[in-house]
């Protein structure tokens, strides 16, 4: 953060301006960049600007070129890297909270949007793929045997050639199914959850996903943090889960919901905790209760685990329910 600058609207400023130096491979000067914060909404004439990049040369974040203008320093880049990421904290959040507003899904008449994960895999790798999701589809902790394979020349995904995309319901779609019935819901954390026996002991590992520029399942997925292939033989390891929060008041209403959804084959619960206390260990708000589930993505997971090179992006749009099939 550029230190020395308590007012948020500066700081915004500078980062903008930081941002435009960046843009242009060669040195710029005032006029120019007032002209393309003008075009971006900034209400700034070239003496503002002028005021402000006295501020980043002081800081060390920019250096005077002559004549020709500004450019970034290696300070400078390192700045604009960090407010990068920071402006995009949050994005994981707003992303999950618009598809579970997107979600339509009667549990009543099975018909509606629901949302999914995408994974891709090479045509030649497919049998193989499907003989592993085989395994999954049936063990306890898979979220649903439901899925939709789609080939290049879609108009609603773009698969590479020679790629097939393979969509896998998320357990977002939960989320959406309960807003719709009327029970507020915020997904927490993704993590990985510790199997032993075949039963969900703790989560090992939580990200909050309002403190990440990037999807926890993505991340746990490509540092290969899962040994759900190990469950599956033995009982025990890791695989992919969520915390959401719910009202405590709305529990029994809840309880019925996801009761009647795991039994349509649209998700499966690996534990309701008790008002303000953790689930699995993962900390819950007070006045509320938190609820893990087995995420839709470990169908996939499994299948990279088995050595096929699978692309895999998580809570990555809706889609029609009626187009997907049992597997």
């Amino acid at each position: 953060m550029i230190t020395g600058t308590a007012d948020p609207n500066v700081q915004r400023k500078l980062h903008e301006i930081l941002r435009v130096i960046s843009e242009s491979k060669e040195a710029i000067g005032a006029r120019v960049i007032a002209d393309r914060l003008n075009e971006r909404g900034y209400r700034i004439g070239e003496r503002g600007v002028r005021y402000h990049l006295r501020i980043l040369d002081e800081r060390g974040l920019t250096e005077r070129m002559g004549y020709e203008g500004r450019r970034l320093t290696e300070t400078g880049m390192r700045e604009l890297g960090n407010a990068l990421v920071t402006d995009r904290l949050g994005f994981v959040s707003t992303h999950i909270e618009k598809l579970i507003y997107e979600t339509t899904f009667d549990l009543a008449s099975m018909r509606g949007t629901v949302v999914v994960n995408l994974s891709t895999v090479d045509k030649s790798d497919l049998d193989r793929a499907v003989e592993v999701m085989r395994r999954i589809a049936h063990s306890d902790f898979c979220e649903s045997p439901y899925l939709r394979f789609i080939e290049e020349g879609s108009e609603e995904v773009s698969v590479p050639p020679g790629k097939i995309s393979i969509a896998t319901i998320c357990s977002i779609t939960l989320d959406g199914i309960l807003l719709k019935s009327g029970i507020p819901v915020l997904a927490k954390y993704g993590g990985l959850i510790q199997m032993s026996g075949g039963e969900p002991v703790r989560f090992t590992d939580l990200i909050a996903y309002s403190g990440t520029s990037i999807d926890p399942m993505k991340i746990f997925l490509s540092r290969k943090m899962t040994s759900i292939l190990d469950v599956v033989e033995s009982g025990s390891g890791r695989v992919l889960g969520n915390v959401r929060e719910i009202p405590s008041q709305a529990i029994e209403d809840t309880g019925a919901v996801l009761k009647s959804a795991q039994k349509a084959g649209l998700g499966l619960v690996s534990k309701i905790g008790e008002p303000g206390e953790p689930v699995l260990g993962a900390p819950v708000s007070a006045g509320k209760v938190g609820i893990a589930i087995y995420a839709g993505i470990n169908m996939m997971a499994a299948v990279e685990e088995s050595g096929i090179d699978v692309k895999n992006a998580p809570v990555s749009m809706t889609l029609q329910f009626k187009d997907m099939k049992k597997l």
